[in-house]
C-alpha cells in the first residue's frame, strides 16, 4: 500500500476515518471527504500525526459536478488515483407504511447515488492504475429487514452496481470489493433518518457486542491487499450470505420470529 493514493468518502469520521487512517498507517496517501468542514480538518489535524500525506476535500457527492472536483482534485494532487473506498451513507428507522417517500430518496440519494457519482468519474483513472474500488455495504445489505427498508434496499443497489462492474471491467484489472459490515460501534452523536424525516440519535453500542471501527478498517485493507470480492463482517451476515439463496423462506420465518430483537439491536 505504499505511497498508493487513495481517497475515502465519507471520512470525518466513524468507519472512514478509521479507513483513512488504516491507509495512512500502511503509508498510503489519503484524500478525506466530507460535508463537514470543521470536522474534516478536526479529523486531518488527527491523522497528520502518522503521516504529512493527509488532505481533504469538503463536498457533497450526491451532487454530480462536486464528485468529478473530488476526484479532479486527487488528481491535481497527487497525479493518479489507486483505491476509492464508497464510504459514505445514511441509515434510516422506520416502517414502509409510517414512512415519508422523501426519506426513501434522501436514503438511495445518499447510500447509493453517492456511491455511483463518484465511481463513475474515477474509473478512467482507477482503469490506468488497476486501482481498487471498495462499497462499503452491510449486512443489511443481504436480506431485507423490518424497520429498515430504505437502509437495506440502498445497500442492496450496491451489490448490483458492483457486480454490473466487475463484469464491465474484466479485462481492465480494476479490483472491486464488497464489504458487508455488521453492527459497529458508533461515534458520539451519530444520527439516522426517522421515518417522519427528522434526524434521531443512535443508541450507544458498547453493550451490543458491536465489532470495532479499528477491526472493520482493517477488514477492508484486508479486501484491497487481496482483492477479494465481498467480505462480510459477521457471523450472522456470513450465515445469512450461505442460507438466503438456498432456504429464502426460511429466513424469513427466522426473521419474523426476531422482529422484536432486530429492532431493538439497529437503535
Amino acid at each position: 500500500m505504499i505511497n498508493k493514493v487513495a481517497i475515502v468518502t465519507g471520512s470525518s469520521r466513524g468507519i472512514g476515518k478509521g479507513i483513512a487512517k488504516e491507509l495512512l498507517l500502511a503509508g498510503s496517501k489519503v484524500i478525506l471527504n466530507g460535508r463537514n468542514e470543521d470536522r474534516l480538518k478536526a479529523t486531518q489535524s488527527e491523522l497528520l500525526k502518522i503521516s504529512k500525506d493527509v488532505h481533504y476535500f469538503c463536498c457533497d457527492i450526491t451532487n454530480s459536478n462536486e464528485s468529478e472536483n473530488l476526484i479532479n482534485y486527487a488528481i491535481d494532487t497527487y497525479g493518479s488515483i489507486d483505491i476509492l473506498v464508497n464510504n459514505v451513507g445514511v441509515s434510516s428507522r422506520g416502517t414502509v407504511e409510517e414512512s415519508r417517500p422523501e426519506v426513501f430518496e434522501r436514503v438511495m440519494k445518499s447510500n447509493f447515488i453517492g456511491s455511483v457519482l463518484p465511481t463513475i468519474y474515477a474509473m478512467k483513472f482507477l482503469r490506468k492504475t488497476s486501482g481498487s474500488l471498495v462499497f462499503i455495504s452491510s449486512v443489511a445489505g443481504i436480506r431485507g429487514l423490518p424497520g429498515l427498508a430504505p437502509y437495506c434496499a440502498s445497500k442492496m443497489a450496491l451489490r448490483s452496481l458492483a457486480e454490473s462492474i466487475r463484469i464491465e471491467e474484466s479485462d481492465s484489472d480494476i479490483h472491486v470489493g464488497l464489504i458487508y459490515v455488521g453492527i459497529t460501534e458508533i461515534e458520539h452523536n451519530k444520527k439516522s433518518i426517522s421515518a417522519n424525516g427528522s434526524s434521531v440519535l443512535l443508541d450507544d453500542r458498547s453493550n451490543k457486542k458491536a465489532q470495532s471501527i479499528h477491526y472493520v478498517a482493517k477488514k477492508v485493507l484486508q479486501n484491497i491487499k487481496r482483492r477479494k470480492f465481498i467480505t462480510t463482517l459477521s457471523t450472522i451476515g456470513v450465515i445469512n450470505a450461505i442460507i438466503q439463496p438456498l432456504f429464502p423462506m426460511l429466513v424469513e420465518k427466522l426473521i419474523i420470529r426476531s422482529k422484536k430483537k432486530i429492532s431493538k439491536k439497529s437503535k
